[in-house]
């Protein structure tokens, strides 16, 4: 209720975050939040009627850790090689794969729809876990691609049969959704006091792509990933250090931005307002200046990454695994030896699936620990870039 001064005084316990500053702090100390909890948080039902109001005031200080304890994926049926695309427009197999290491990308269809690929990846990765529908906290969808323009992480909670009606909204970054939604997950963990955060990347760039374009055409597919983050102590602490940054001047470089429809004229009769009602509006196709993305890429994405592992205090010798969005083989290789990692240590699936956006890095985790090449315990760093310009890294512990 609301005392006298407007403020809202809590009648229920709630929380209080003390975030310490990034200056002085090294590995993920840097992020981990101390929360002050007003009465107490688990359990507290039962204890409620012993516990005095002095008592259940009494603040306590919790030091939360987070960690990725389950992965999934899921892609479209219809697959397009680069012989296809041959067929459509003037390139070829090996034109592409020179350029940018893809040699087929999987495509929605009227057999798929991007909702039900990301629940698929979802359920793979609860499944996981171990964890259940119900006792998920909160669902983050990172998506530029909704199948609703209002966001489709609700539908998402939908169909997984959450009972407890958990928090769930979108992100929309691109090909950076990914890793703002992982490192979102980590806030509303470590001072939220949130348990389990579903985190799905799916994208459906496919209904965004001029297929006469040889330049954009080539590069996208669609697809879903998806990994379970879960609050711990912080000495099982999984999430180390991160960097993000964005820059809106480079939007001119990559962009799919709002269009009027011309046929759709403005009434200016019988003395309407001109310009009103507004015209029916859609989204462009996507238009990218490839040489301009690939020189911001190489840059910003080692200055990133070696931000992150400064931040962690981690050098560059305790990385694993190089996991990056996987938009062009010559950005990753260019990374990597930035890094002075070798291939033998890049994770990179970029042939089979081409740019799928904010799936790309979930996508590529979910397979590379299926197959055994991600174990328990190992260091990864990763990074999402792209459109608007926005780009980002964080250096996480598998498991």
């Amino acid at each position: 209720m609301a005392n006298a001064s407007g403020f809202f005084t809590p009648s229920v316990p709630y929380f209080r975050v003390r975030v310490r500053p990034f200056t002085s702090i090294h590995r993920f100390e840097a992020f981990s939040a101390k929360v002050v909890c007003f009465g107490t948080i688990e359990g507290a039902e039962k204890h409620a009627s012993t516990v005095s109001p002095s008592q259940s005031r009494a603040p306590r200080l919790v030091s939360k850790g987070c960690k990725l304890v389950g992965c999934g994926s899921a892609v479209p049926t219809l697959q397009i090689s680069n012989d296809d695309l041959s067929k459509m427009v003037d390139t070829s197999d090996e034109w592409i794969s020179v350029r940018t290491g893809i040699r087929r990308r999987r495509v929605l269809s009227g057999r798929d729809n991007l909702t039900t690929l990301a629940v698929e990846a979802a359920r793979k990765a609860l499944e996981m876990a171990k964890v259940e529908p119900d006792d998920l906290d909160l669902i983050l969808m990172c998506t530029s691609t909704p199948e609703d323009l209002f966001g489709s992480a609700p539908q998402i909670q939908r169909q997984l049969g959450c009972k407890t009606n958990p928090l769930s909204y979108d992100i929309t970054a691109a090909c950076s959704g990914f890793v703002l939604g992982l490192i979102s997950a980590s806030c509303h963990i470590r001072g939220g006091g949130f348990h389990n955060v579903l985190v799905i990347g799916a994208d459906a760039l496919s209904r965004y792509v001029d297929w006469t374009d040889r330049g954009t055409c080539i590069l996208f597919g669609d697809a879903a990933g998806a990994v379970l983050v879960q609050a711990c102590n912080s000495e099982e602490d999984g999430l180390f250090g991160f960097d993000l940054h964005s820059d809106g001047s480079g939007q001119r470089h990559l962009n799919a931005v709002i269009k009027e429809d011309e046929s759709n004229s403005a009434l200016d009769s019988n003395g309407s307002v001109f310009g009103f009602p507004p015209k029916q509006s859609s989204y462009s196709c996507i238009q990218m200046n490839g040489k301009e993305v690939f020189r911001f890429a190489v840059r910003c994405v080692p200055q990133s990454i070696e931000s992150a592992l400064q931040k962690a205090g981690l050098p560059a010798s305790s990385i694993d695994w190089l996991l990056l969005h996987q938009a062009n083989q010559r950005i990753i290789d260019a990374v990597a030896t930035r890094l002075e990692l070798p291939s033998e240590r890049v994770i990179s699936n970029l042939a089979n699936y081409g740019n799928t956006s904010a799936a790309s890095i979930p996508l590529a985790l979910d397979e590379a620990v299926r197959s055994g090449k991600v174990k328990a315990g190992q260091t990864i760093a990763t990074a999402g870039f792209g459109a608007g310009l926005t780009w980002g890294s964080a250096i996480v512990r598998w498991g």
